[in-house]
């Protein structure tokens, strides 16, 4: 094989190499994971029915999209669901949130920056209040420089008394309010290493799904 072909052989190798790794890292999500509460140290996780709010109640279809994105990092965490929800051991709360979170917004005198905008658009706020929503204002423009704080947040009570047996946050930065392809991901961060807690917060990388 001449010197020539060698290299380019070389080459072609480099580039796909270096392209599978940043494929690999673009699917790579690093989320900001807080944990709380006092999971009994001899409980093991058994049965669990997702309970939905009245608020989350008017809107089974965006609720149910919740559910399938958590299921899989619940049962993970080696939770099952209940054959009949009134036996369930545990019930589960879940919520998700999209925020601007842009530091000129707030310290920026003239926050309109010269414009007019209207915008319009469907938000979960925490613990499952939830609704579309359309606004008027002075010239606050989505850019490149905007961005957004994603989380997801599930709380786990013990189904007779009520007790909040564990809270599991994850949150991460993006310039889009887009969040539900990353939801399965961000519940997945959100258990790991269930029961533990802290240190909060913690960084937590999990991988996207191709889905």
């Amino acid at each position: 094989m001449s010197r020539a072909i060698r290299l380019a052989a070389l080459a072609a190798a480099t580039a796909a190499t270096l392209l599978a790794t940043g494929c690999a890292s673009f699917n790579q999500l690093n989320n900001e994971v807080s944990t709380f509460g006092a999971w009994p140290a001899q409980r093991a996780p058994t049965t669990y029915v997702f309970e939905r709010l009245p608020s989350q109640a008017g809107h089974p279809e965006r609720q149910r999209q919740l559910e399938d994105a958590a299921r899989g990092a619940v049962e993970a965490a080696g939770f099952k669901p209940a054959a009949d929800p009134a036996q369930a051991d545990v019930t589960m709360q879940l919520a998700a949130h999209v925020s601007l979170n842009d530091p000129w917004f707030y310290n920026d005198p003239f926050p309109w920056r010269g414009s007019l905008r209207f915008g319009a658009g469907w938000g979960y706020s925490r613990w499952g209040r939830s609704g579309w929503g359309t606004g008027l204002g002075f010239g606050y423009g989505v850019d490149s420089l905007t961005a957004f704080e994603r989380e997801v947040a599930v709380l786990i009570r013990d189904r007779k008394t009520g007790e909040l047996l564990y809270e599991a946050r994850a949150s991460n930065n993006g310039s889009s309010t887009g969040i539900d392809a990353l939801l399965p991901a961000m519940f997945r961060a959100a258990m790991q290493g269930f029961p533990a807690t802290g240190p909060n917060p913690r960084n937590v990388t999990v991988q996207v799904s191709a889905k």
